[in-house]
C-alpha cells in the first residue's frame, strides 16, 4: 500500500489516533486530523492538518489546503457523545451539538475532498458509525439512553446510503461502519475490544472493499448490520 493516502479524522485520540498510526506503520502516507496536535504526537511519518468537522470555514480551508492531492481513503471518524444523556436531561443546544459533528461534519468533509478522491485509487469512504444507530439491532443489549448520539448514528446511515448514490458514478464506494464496543474515552473500560483490535478490523475491511458493497452498514467482524 504504499503510495496510498488516508486521511482520518478525529485522529487526535482514541480509534482515530489508533488508526492513524495502524497505517503509517503499513507505509500508509496518513493525513491525522483534529482541532489541536494531541500531546503523545504521531507516527513520525503522520502529516497532521488542523481541522474541526463542525465548522464549515475549517472544512473548506482544508480542501484547499488539500487542493489537487489525490486521496485514497477517507475515515470520517470524528464523533462525540451527549455530556448528559437521557430523555429528562436532554438539551436541544448539546443535541443540535452532536448532529453538526456526527452527521453534518462527514457529509461537508466528504463533498469537500470529493475532487482529491476522485484522484485515488479505488477510493473509499469509510463512515464510522455505530451499531447504537441501527433501527433493528440498537436497543438489543444495549440500554444507552443518549437520544443525541443514536439519532446522529442514525442519520450517519442514511448520509452513507445517500453518498453512496452520488459518489458511485465517480468510482468511489461509502462504508457505514460499526467499530464494535471499544476500550476508548467514548466507549469506557467496560468495553470487550481494545483500540488496536478494531482499528485492525477496519482497516481489513477497507482495503478489501469494492465498488459493489458501497452503501452497506457493516460490523468490525466484516458481518452486515441491519439498518
Amino acid at each position: 500500500m504504499a503510495g496510498k493516502t488516508v486521511l482520518v479524522t478525529g485522529a487526535g485520540r482514541g480509534l482515530g489516533h489508533e488508526l492513524a498510526r495502524q497505517y503509517a506503520r503499513g507505509g500508509w502516507q496518513v493525513i491525522a486530523c483534529g482541532r489541536g496536535f494531541p500531546a503523545g504526537g504521531f507516527e513520525s511519518a503522520v502529516e497532521f492538518q488542523p481541522l474541526d468537522v463542525a465548522d464549515p470555514a475549517s472544512v473548506s480551508a482544508l480542501a484547499t489546503r488539500l487542493a489537487g492531492r489525490p486521496l485514497d481513503v477517507l475515515v470520517n471518524n470524528a464523533g462525540v457523545r451527549s455530556p448528559v444523556p437521557g430523555l429528562d436531561r436532554l438539551r436541544p443546544d448539546e443535541f443540535h451539538d452532536v448532529l453538526r459533528i456526527n452527521t453534518l461534519g462527514p457529509i461537508l468533509l466528504t463533498r469537500a475532498l470529493r475532487a482529491n478522491l476522485r484522484l485515488g485509487g479505488d477510493p473509499v469512504v469509510a463512515n464510522i458509525a455505530s451499531r447504537a444507530g441501527s433501527m433493528a439491532e440498537g436497543l438489543l443489549d444495549d440500554d444507552d439512553d443518549d437520544y443525541a448520539y443514536r439519532c446522529s448514528k442514525a442519520a450517519l446511515n442514511m448520509v452513507t446510503v445517500q453518498l453512496a448514490r452520488d459518489l458511485q458514478p465517480d468510482g468511489i464506494t461509502v462504508l457505514s461502519l460499526h467499530p464494535g464496543w471499544v476500550k476508548t474515552d467514548m466507549g469506557g473500560e467496560e468495553a470487550v475490544l481494545s483500540v488496536e483490535e478494531s482499528a485492525r478490523a477496519l482497516r481489513t475491511i477497507i482495503v478489501a472493499a469494492k465498488l459493489e458493497q458501497t452503501g452497506t452498514f457493516l460490523a468490525f467482524d466484516g458481518c452486515e448490520v441491519r439498518w
